[in-house]
């Protein structure tokens, strides 16, 4: 099976396909452009260097949150938009799972973090030493604190990666019990190539959906969201104090 995967949770723009056991190509741009300036021309050229036409893709993998919500919608729109002109299914891809996946092997636990802003982060806690990520602590959004306090409740050596590293990591060395350390920059960021590889496992037990079906997971409300929420719950209270 060819699958094209496609990760723009983060900072990172990455895409890569996979041709049955085989990663042939991976792209990954981690700069200041937005995704939707490098996603596309990214799949175009890679698939154009491997020599496979978009015909022969056979599924998408996506990472399907949580993470950036602007880099989550144009991430899905992508997958969404190829999966409907080409008839093929979308294998949706949790990003820290993904991210945890760069540490396959290891026999310490992976802590992926991303930076969530206000004062929180997505994160998981994951075994990552057999064939795919077992969930210790499922992902979520919190405080960093409350991150940690989980980390050390498991006292397992610890392995931090993701965006999160250089916001938290005074934090991180200051509150950490058992021992711990950072991912290199070779796999500290999201990697297409990990996204696939799960997307596979996930096509092979039948989890693949339709593209109508597949939707980010946001875990969190939009900034945009959340300010036009706090706009009218204070309209509300003015009024009523009318």
């Amino acid at each position: 099976m060819n699958i094209l995967a496609i990760d723009s949770s983060g900072l990172v723009a990455s895409a890569a396909l996979l041709c049955g056991d085989i990663l042939t190509a991976e792209y990954t741009i981690h700069n200041k452009k937005t995704h939707s300036q490098t996603l596309l021309p990214m799949i175009h050229d890679m698939l154009e260097m491997a020599d496979v036409a978009v015909g022969e893709v056979e599924g998408i993998a996506v990472a399907a949150g949580p993470g950036s919500f602007t880099g989550l919608r144009i991430g899905a729109a992508t997958a969404k938009g190829l999966a409907q002109t080409l008839d093929i299914p979308i294998a949706p891809v949790p990003s820290l799972e993904a991210l945890a996946f760069n540490l396959a092997g290891n026999s310490a636990l992976a802590c992926p973090v991303m930076d969530a802003r206000r004062g929180q982060a997505y994160y998981g806690i994951y075994d990552v030493s057999g064939e795919r990520p077992v969930a210790l602590s499922e992902q979520a959004a919190a405080s960093l604190s409350e991150v940690l306090e989980k980390i050390n409740d498991l006292g397992r050596p610890v392995i931090f990666l993701g965006d999160g590293v250089p916001v938290f990591r005074e934090q991180i060395v200051a509150e950490t019990k058992p021992p711990c350390r950072f991912a290199a920059d070779s796999v500290r960021y999201q990697r297409a190539a990990s996204t696939a590889a799960l997307g596979k496992l996930y096509f092979e037990e039948g989890a693949g959906v339709r593209a109508e079906k597949f939707a980010p997971l946001y875990l969190r409300m939009s900034q945009a969201e959340r300010e036009r929420m706090e706009k009218n719950t204070s309209r509300s209270s003015s009024g009523n104090l009318l």
